[in-house]
């Protein structure tokens, strides 16, 4: 990828917030990497779609970001890194008694393990250049816990402490951790909520509607481009909601 353009992964980039962000990222010139598990069609499509719209380069990667050996294959196909969006995640519903243990360490996994995998393989990329922004794609349930979703609030609790305390480690060299934490956004992880469950939330909702994967997006790229003081920050993006 041209060196005089910088270079963005996102994670989970296939829909949604991911699918977003990477039309920011490349619309504001950023060469892209872009990774998913599944529909990897869809996110070639995405790609090749962005590379001629916006002149940037994008590469999609099929990658289980939950599974270290994906990881380091992928990174085996990243020479230069400026910005990490750890974007990919999945949620689980129902009561916690009834959780498999399977299904507990599937979550965690894929929502945190995946950004020690990622960060472990990012920071010496950055470091080379001495800068770097770190960006994780958290969830309001982190810090408040959501009933029937204990293992995806526990993971994404996980992710706030993991931002902060790699926040503080990098700050030194140069490199920027912060987090999203975004409220209800409407992307296919909701899809699971009927006409009325969804008409309910939003009553709940100061800003009376759900938020845009397309402002959560424009959130992300406006921390990657914030002033190097800013780092340790886990931003709420819940439209007023708590």
């Amino acid at each position: 990828m041209p060196k005089n353009r910088k270079v963005a992964l996102i994670t989970g980039a296939s829909r949604g917030i991911g699918r977003a962000a990477a039309e920011c990222f490349s619309a504001a010139g950023y060469d892209l990497i872009l990774t998913c598990r599944n529909s990897f069609n869809v996110l070639q499509a995405a790609a090749a779609s962005l590379e001629a719209e916006n002149n940037t380069r994008c590469l999609a990667l099929q990658a289980d970001m939950g599974n270290e050996d994906d990881v380091q294959r992928l990174f085996a196909s990243v020479g230069e890194l400026d910005v990490l969006v750890n974007n990919a995640g999945i949620s689980h519903i129902g009561l916690l008694s009834d959780m498999t243990a399977e299904e507990w360490h599937r979550v965690m996994a894929v929502n945190l393990d995946s950004c020690f995998y990622t960060c472990r393989a990012a920071i010496p990329l950055m470091l080379r250049k001495h800068r770097g922004k770190i960006i994780n794609v958290s969830s309001v349930w982190g810090s408040r816990g959501a009933s029937m979703e204990v293992a995806y609030s526990a993971s994404k609790g996980g992710m706030n402490a993991f931002t902060k305390a790699l926040a503080k480690e990098l700050a030194p060299s140069g490199i920027q951790v912060n987090a999203i934490a975004c409220g209800v956004i409407d992307t296919a992880m909701i899809d699971f909520l009927t006409a009325e469950d969804r008409a309910a939330l939003i009553t709940e909702i100061p800003a009376d509607r759900m938020g845009l994967p397309e402002e959560a997006a424009r959130l992300i790229l406006q921390t990657a481009q914030a002033p190097d003081y800013m780092t340790g920050q886990i931003i709420t993006l819940d439209g007023g909601w708590f």
